[in-house]
């Protein structure tokens, strides 16, 4: 792309100022600003020496590319009004960077001759400094119109960033994983730091104490792949071990075993997956894990089964698929 597009934020946060700066930064031409809060919007206007727009419609008319990097909740609204009020049409492209949404919520843009695609990063900012430094490089969704494909495909090589595409109806599936990736994530460590928290550990130690754990967890990750990665009681087939866990959790927090309860038998699809657990060792600690959520359900003392192996993998599931094709 000898001859770069110019682009308008619509949205002057995190990821909308971030995103205008780099692009400015790659040749790109700033048309304008335009967002909710006039300070954040000028700020950015001044930052990218560009106007600041009083109208969403006035600051998208201007510009080969529309990004909309508004909340979630605000950007069917606002890609409504720019198509209303006469802000886009034919040969623009409008952008939003949701990864819940998809581009079918900008259909009014479309209808008014425009194309519309979501391009989403793969990363998490917590200001504008970190979403500058963490946008290059990361990993982008497209989905949406093809005839803005190569825009969009140009604009991530542009971010030395690498990308795929999904269909419009594998928008939800694939924000889901990215949730599961990243928030859940840091629920996962905010469990662990709190349990060290009891034994009288400052949440500063507690962090300092398993972040090398988890560091190292995520080199075996990117380095093997999660199921060779898999170590602990679970993929050893150790039901004691898991026994004693959930009995030491119970009598902390019961919502702390029931974290551990549901992670444990998603475990266990892994640890046979990876093949170092066999079918009859899984049934087994399934038969752990699911014992403890009858005796919850029945309103009976919570008592742990003791811990054996043998069964046929369908015998206490009543025929419940769970965990990559997996029952138990």
């Amino acid at each position: 792309m000898k001859n770069k597009p110019s682009f308008t934020i619509i949205g002057a946060g995190k990821v909308g100022s971030a995103l205008g700066i780099l692009l400015k930064e790659r040749g790109y031409t700033p048309a304008g600003v335009f967002s909710r809060t006039p300070l954040n919007a000028q700020k950015l206007a001044e930052k990218l020496q560009t106007k600041r727009y009083s109208q969403a419609s006035e600051a998208a008319k201007v510009a080969d590319i529309v990004f909309i990097t508004t909340t979630d909740r605000e950007i069917a609204s606002t890609a409504s009004m720019i198509a209303l009020k006469g802000g886009c049409g034919p040969g623009q492209i409008l952008i939003h960077t949701s990864g819940a949404l998809a581009s079918d919520v900008m259909q009014p843009a479309r209808e008014h001759g425009a194309w519309a695609i979501s391009v989403h990063p793969l990363q998490s900012f917590a200001d504008v400094e970190s979403a500058k430094t963490n946008l290059p490089g990361s990993c982008f969704a497209l989905e949406g119109d093809e005839e803005a494909m190569g825009t969009a495909r140009q604009l991530v090589d542009d971010l030395q960033g690498q990308y795929f595409t999904i269909k419009t109806e594998d928008k939800p599936l694939y924000h889901a994983a990215a949730v599961v990736a990243s928030n859940y994530l840091v629920s996962l460590i905010h469990l662990s730091t709190s349990i060290y928290q009891s034994l009288g550990l400052s949440e500063k130690q507690s962090l300092d104490a398993l972040f090398p754990l988890i560091q190292g967890t995520i080199n075996n990750i990117a380095k093997s792949g999660p199921t060779t990665a898999l170590t602990g009681p679970v993929v050893r087939g150790d039901g004691a071990t898991v026994i004693k866990h959930m009995k030491a959790l119970k009598d902390l927090d019961w919502r702390n075993q029931e974290a551990y309860r549901h992670l444990g038998l998603y475990t266990v699809g892994v640890a046979i997956e990876s093949g170092r657990l066999s079918p009859k060792e899984g049934t087994a600690l399934n038969n752990i894990f699911m014992e403890v959520e009858q005796h919850e359900q029945k309103g009976n003392h919570c008592r742990l089964p003791a811990y054996e192996t043998g069964g046929q993998i369908h015998s206490h599931v009543n025929g419940l698929r769970l965990f990559n094709g997996y029952t138990g």
